[in-house]
């Protein structure tokens, strides 16, 4: 490699080297260059004047070099000690023997050390025994704990922290090999940091134990709560116990008196005591009313009514509460309608019997013309029992008002009588029987009261082939779908997504078990949704099949991954809607609107 650096050096000096001859200047100062890459230039400078000086070469010249080499070395010296004593850290170099050998300014600020032990040469181990000293007065324990200290800096490379008594500094100590053998050891000033440690950590528990103390107050406290609650709840549950219990002996004193104001009607009929004797018979009316409602509503607070749970028709119950109430809705000229239904329901009869009596009473009460409409619709595993009204609506700010006791809106308070206890008495019917009790109302409009009543098990136990899924209300005006796919989980995707836009879906696997379908909802049906390919035949000979069986064509969509113009010519002939797979809700939806033509039936 040398010998190509000074071929390359002749030949760009157009000259020939020969190994006997003398070198010139310019010879030197490129090997001056060339070994200096290797040693440095100071070092390379006195290797070049040793040389010239055995060999007798310009002897001048040579000390000159000679000097240039030495000032080089002392400035680098000088430079580098400079440097290493603005360092923030204190530095200590110890040769293989851990001998001290160098250090800077900042090594003897960091560290108690008397002057004797600042100089070259002192051993690693008696500097360790010196900072001992300084936190530990046990010689015993001094020389374990130097030994350790020993052992982590020249053969574990172990950092750790000394905290030094007569300073109150906080060293943290580490050490690097050198390549020779020797070890460099740092001392930084970590005492600032140690500290806003510590102070942190003080911090951190006395907010943990304010915490914990607040916690405990807390608990105390919630449980003080619950102790005042539950007495109260009891204290309440005592009062509401005497009342239901004691409705007998209350109610005697006034059914007397109702007796002896009716005689006192009688007797006076004609005279002039007359109206003074309706006055008192209308008002024991009032209280005999308003005692009954309370004491109703006691014993329902008061769990005094059992549920009986049976099964039953909603038509055991529409019908004789529509011959009950119709001559009071006539006398306000009102029409009461009672939509026919046929579902078997399970709940308690007389309790459900009075809270649709007060739902329907409350209606005609605040109705002031048009109708007021009972009817009922499957919901699932339910059926929801719906009482609807044109009166004056209920805005959305007072619909949980109207539930509680004596409670009336002012819209309607002039015109009507009443306790307000009705609703109240509703609510809590419906919490004692499990059901589901909503309102809807438009403020002049109406308002439409709804009690979801489970369908009874016998009724409504499907064939293995249906699955049933639940409707919420949707913009789609609840329709009855029949879905047929021999794919299970088309079905299920199927039933999620018409069930989430309020479809009432009914599923089926085959052409076999879509005509099973058929006989059991097929009626009812308000659209037939089925694939193509359904394994014992096609959907197109299915819907044709159903067709037929109904009497009447029922509104159809063929879906299928089938995109042939014969399949599609074949679907319009049998007036049937054509979808290709994947098929895209917005596009479905939108069929199915458009096939949607049957007006839904009226439950």
């Amino acid at each position: 490699r040398a010998r190509r650096s000074f071929d390359d050096y002749a030949a760009s000096q157009g000259i020939t080297l020969v190994r006997e001859a003398e070198a010139d200047g310019g010879i030197l100062r490129f090997s001056e260059t060339l070994l200096a890459r290797a040693v440095g230039a100071s070092s390379s400078r006195l290797v070049l004047a040793l040389l010239m000086e055995q060999h007798a070469y310009n002897p001048k010249e040579a000390m000159r070099l000679l000097g240039d080499a030495s000032d080089a070395l002392l400035h680098n010296r000088d430079l580098l000690q400079s440097a290493i004593d603005h360092m923030r850290q204190g530095i200590a170099v110890f040769d293989r023997k851990l001998d001290l050998i160098c250090w800077n300014r900042q090594f003897r600020s960091l560290l108690p050390l008397p002057a004797s032990k600042g100089r070259v040469g002192v051993p690693l181990n008696e500097l360790l025994l010196e900072i001992i000293e300084d936190t530990d007065i046990d010689p015993a324990r001094r020389q374990a704990g130097a030994a350790a200290r020993l052992q982590w800096l020249t053969r574990d490379m172990k950092p750790y922290q000394e905290r030094l008594k007569s300073s109150g500094l906080v060293l943290d100590v580490r050490s690097s090999a050198m390549p020779d053998g020797g070890v460099v050891v740092t001392f930084a000033d970590i005492t600032e940091t140690v500290e806003a440690g510590l102070a942190l950590k003080r911090a951190n528990e006395t907010l943990e134990r304010r915490v914990e103390e607040r916690t405990a107050e807390l608990t105390a406290l919630n449980n003080q709560l619950k102790l005042a609650k539950k007495e109260a709840e009891s204290a309440n549950i005592g009062k509401t116990r005497f009342i239901a219990a004691a409705s007998h002996d209350i109610l005697q004193p006034l059914n007397a008196a109702r007796l002896f104001a009716a005689s006192l009607v009688e007797k006076s009929a004609g005279g002039s005591d007359e109206k003074l004797a309706r006055n008192i018979d209308n008002s024991l009316e009032a209280v005999e009313e308003i005692l009954n409602a309370l004491l109703e509503i006691s014993k329902l607070d008061a769990g005094a009514f059992k549920p009986e749970i049976t099964t039953f028709s909603i038509r055991e119950l529409f019908d004789p509460l529509a011959m009950e109430l119709r001559p009071l809705a006539l006398q306000k000229g009102l029409k009461l309608v009672a939509m026919p239904c046929r579902y078997q329901i399970t709940s308690d009869r007389q309790l459900l019997r009075r809270l649709i009596q007060n739902l329907l009473s409350n209606a005609i009460k605040y109705t002031a013309s048009g109708k007021v409409l009972i009817g009922c619709r499957r919901d699932g595993a339910h059926v929801r029992i719906e009482v609807m009204d044109t009166g004056p609506g209920i805005a959305a700010n007072k619909q949980d008002l109207i539930f509680r006791e004596f409670t009336r809106l002012d819209n309607t308070a002039r015109d009507t009588t009443g306790l307000g206890l009705g609703l109240s008495i509703v609510r809590r019917i419906a919490r004692v029987l499990g059901h589901e009790l909503s309102l809807v109302s438009k403020p002049g409009v109406g308002t439409r009261f709804t009690v979801k009543v489970p369908l009874s098990v016998s009724a409504a136990k499907p064939v293995s082939t249906i699955r049933k899924a639940r409707t919420p209300a949707g913009s789609l005006g609840n329709p009855r779908i029949l879905v047929v796919d021999n794919d299970s989980s088309i079905l299920d995707a199927m039933t999620e997504l018409l069930s989430r836009w309020g479809c009432e879906v009914f599923c089926a696997g085959s052409v076999k078990a879509g005509l099973d379908l058929l006989a059991r909802h097929g009626r009812d049906a308000d659209l037939l949704l089925a694939d193509f390919h359904l394994g014992d035949g096609d959907g197109l000979e299915l819907i044709a099949r159903m067709r037929k069986a109904c009497g009447f064509d029922i509104p159809a969509i063929l879906i299928t991954a089938d995109r042939t113009k014969a399949l599609q010519a074949r679907a319009a002939g049998q007036e049937v809607g054509y979808l290709t797979k994947p098929v895209k809700p917005a596009a479905l939806r939108t069929a199915i609107a458009h096939r949607l033509v049957r007006p839904q039936a009226a439950e």
